[in-house]
């Protein structure tokens, strides 16, 4: 039987854990060859096993999304190995601190903006001639609500996931006459290492898991998904569109 993504690239930061993980292991199933954005060697050879082991296939990139020349330069191999590039899941993401504005010291917001926003950026405009070579490129951006609450003491994080909400809905707009299909993803509360770190006071068992979310990026990855620069809510299991204030 031919899998959904046989023959199709995806790349997918923060692979090593978390959404990443789930998210790589399951496109992995589906067909794709998976390349594997992660800082831990060894998560990643990891990762490598599993998807070996579901017949499939994975290019392991050790980096630091702070290192924005290093994205470049995979543009530039994906390029040449591959002429083109049909998945890009943007997951990496980091918390920050928790604390009022006032108490955020500089070198904090600045390593939020960095992995949440300017890495994605770098992403996109590294990759975007590829994904355009694609016959049904498809471009996932992780989000949060708190892009959309302004909660008291997550100002970076919830500043950060607000710009790449902004930043992923212009890409939608400046690519809605090509292929391309760019949209965001709110996952909701998981059990993940940074929910952990931002309630350390809650059950974890009462939390979906990354694996439960697996299946719904999967699904907004395959060539069948005709919606663009919209934001598919995991805990509402439906496409919202963003809406201008009354």
């Amino acid at each position: 039987m031919t899998k959904p993504l046989s023959n199709r690239v995806a790349v997918v930061t923060g692979a090593s854990r978390g959404i990443g993980r789930a998210a790589a292991l399951a496109l992995a199933e589906a067909g794709a060859h998976i390349v594997a954005l992660a800082r831990t060697q060894g998560a990643l050879e990891s990762l490598d096993d599993e998807i070996r082991a579901r017949g499939s296939s994975a290019t392991l990139v050790p980096v630091n999304m702070k290192d924005f020349d290093a994205l470049d330069r995979l543009g530039a191999a994906i390029h040449e190995r591959w002429g083109k590039l049909d998945i890009l899941l943007g997951n990496a993401g980091i918390l920050g601190e928790l604390a009022p504005i006032t108490h955020i010291d500089q070198a904090v917001w600045d390593e939020v903006m960095a992995i949440n926003v300017t890495a994605n950026y770098r992403l996109i405009r590294a990759l975007d001639p590829l994904l355009r070579a694609s016959d049904a490129g498809r471009a996932i951006f992780v989000s949060s609500g708190a892009a959309h609450k302004a909660t008291a003491y997550w100002g970076p994080y919830g500043v950060s996931k607000a710009a790449l909400e902004l930043l992923v809905r212009t890409y939608a707009a400046e690519t809605v006459t090509t292929p391309l299909k760019v949209m965001l993803l709110n996952p909701g509360p998981l059990r993940t290492n940074m929910r952990r770190a931002a309630m350390p006071g809650e059950d974890p068992t009462t939390l979906k898991t990354p694996d439960d979310l697996a299946p719904h990026i999967l699904k907004l990855a395959l060539p069948s998904w005709n919606e663009t620069g919209k934001i598919w809510d995991f805990r509402q299991e439906k496409v919202l569109t963003p809406q201008m204030p009354v």
